[in-house]
């Protein structure tokens, strides 16, 4: 482990020994908006052996909102008795190829199994989501999670001949649109899919609600039983912090079924 950053408990690069300096760029704001080498940064929630969770902010896979999306989240989950890690991974790029992003999740779940916790699971927003729902499919089979925590995220309207918007064009860079049209989690989901827990908006502008529908189908299919809950009215991205509007109750939701689900202590 190396110094703290974002008043985490602990940090680890994943691939290497360098330090994290020019690691990886971020904005005042707390969004990572380049990354050359990524990390993993541990929130402590309890004892060691307590269960403990893979977190992944969105950003659409060009950044990451790794403050309001990531360590926000991962702040509640240590209130839940869970120890969390926010993993700030590769883009998809001309120099890293389409899949690093989930190569970097893998990665990161085997670190945190390998640090002796009991049950592991992942959470993920907007693209993170997806990322996180690719932890479920065909080929990531070493990274499977206990219990899998998803929201808004564009599970396969990305995907070449399944968007939902007409005509609409191949996303940039190049390496972006290969890799949702290579990691379609609906699609490739594995047997068996881990219990989960799935937060849209009905009228999201960004990611279409069809995602959360294609997702939860695809579970069933695989024998399991997703917690599905689909708010008519909230904004894209609206995470933990989009008060006065019912879906600011879901993390009161998620907490519930994490504790029935018996992951998170007091179940």
């Amino acid at each position: 482990m190396s110094g703290p950053m974002f008043g985490a408990d602990g940090a680890t690069a994943l691939w290497d020994d360098e330090p994290v300096e020019g690691a990886f760029t971020l904005s005042d704001e707390g969004v990572v908006t380049a990354v050359a080498r990524p990390w993993l940064f541990g929130f402590a929630g309890g004892a060691m052996d307590a269960p403990a969770m893979l977190v992944l902010a969105g950003g659409g896979y060009t950044q990451l909102m790794v403050e309001r999306e990531g360590i926000a989240v991962a702040r509640w989950l240590n209130t839940l008795g869970i120890h969390a890690y926010v993993l700030v991974h590769r883009f998809p790029t001309g120099d890293t190829g389409p899949l690093a992003s989930r190569a970097d999740a893998i990665r990161a779940m085997a670190m945190i199994r390998a640090a002796g916790h009991g049950t592991v699971g992942v959470v993920g927003l907007s693209s993170g989501g997806h990322l996180a729902a690719c932890l479920l499919a065909e080929g990531a089979e070493v990274a499977r999670p206990d219990v899998a925590v998803i929201g808004y995220a564009p599970i396969s309207t990305n995907a070449a001949g399944r968007t939902i918007v007409a005509d609409k064009p191949p996303l940039p860079p190049a390496e972006k649109q290969a890799m949702y049209d290579l990691l379609q989690p609906d699609a490739q989901l594995a047997d068996a899919p881990p219990p989960t827990f799935i937060v849209y908006a009905g009228n999201d502008p960004v990611v279409p609600v069809a995602n959360a529908y294609r997702l939860k189908d695809a579970i069933v299919a695989k024998g399991g039983a997703p917690d599905l809950h689909v708010f008519a009215d909230a904004p894209h991205g609206f995470a933990l912090d989009t008060p006065d509007l019912p879906v600011s109750l879901w993390p009161l939701l998620c907490a519930a079924w994490l504790r029935q689900t018996g992951f998170a202590p007091g179940g």
